[in-house]
């Protein structure tokens, strides 16, 4: 993140379900989401057997890509990727069950963007790599 500039960050798909907008203002002005994050949600809303649930979950989906910047996750972050999940390898750690939180990571770095979660453990050891910022759950 730059100094002096607006605080930018990447929401990961914990914070976008359970938008907490005040905690979120203490730690950037301006945030996006990732391509994965978005598919996270679009798998979500066919997870749920009931279709009020569905229907809900698919409006959360469209006020997110109405609300907040995609950002993608193309080759360049596909290269951040497979950094990313050598870190998590050399810290004694298994890549594979983290695909996905790997590669919202690999989006913050691409864009030199803070990383927002709520699951903070998810990202250890990348700490060299990027900037995560863990949001507590609401008490």
């Amino acid at each position: 993140m730059t100094t002096g500039g607006p605080r930018r960050a990447l929401l990961d798909t914990s914070v976008v379900i359970d938008f907490p907008a005040a905690q979120i203002s203490e730690v950037a002005d301006e945030v996006a989401v990732s391509a994965v994050t978005i598919g996270e949600l679009q798998y979500g809303v066919t997870a749920a057997a009931d279709p009020l649930v569905q229907m809900y979950r698919r409006r959360r989906v469209q006020a997110t890509l109405d609300r907040f910047e995609v950002l993608p996750f193309d080759v360049a972050t596909a290269e951040y990727y497979g950094a990313l999940a050598t870190l998590v390898r050399q810290h004694g750690r298994n890549p594979r069950p983290r695909r996905l939180d790997l590669q919202i990571a690999a989006t913050a770095a691409r864009h030199g963007v803070a990383l927002v979660t709520r699951s903070g453990d998810d990202f250890a050891g990348l700490e060299s790599a990027l900037s995560v910022v863990e949001i507590p759950d609401k008490p």
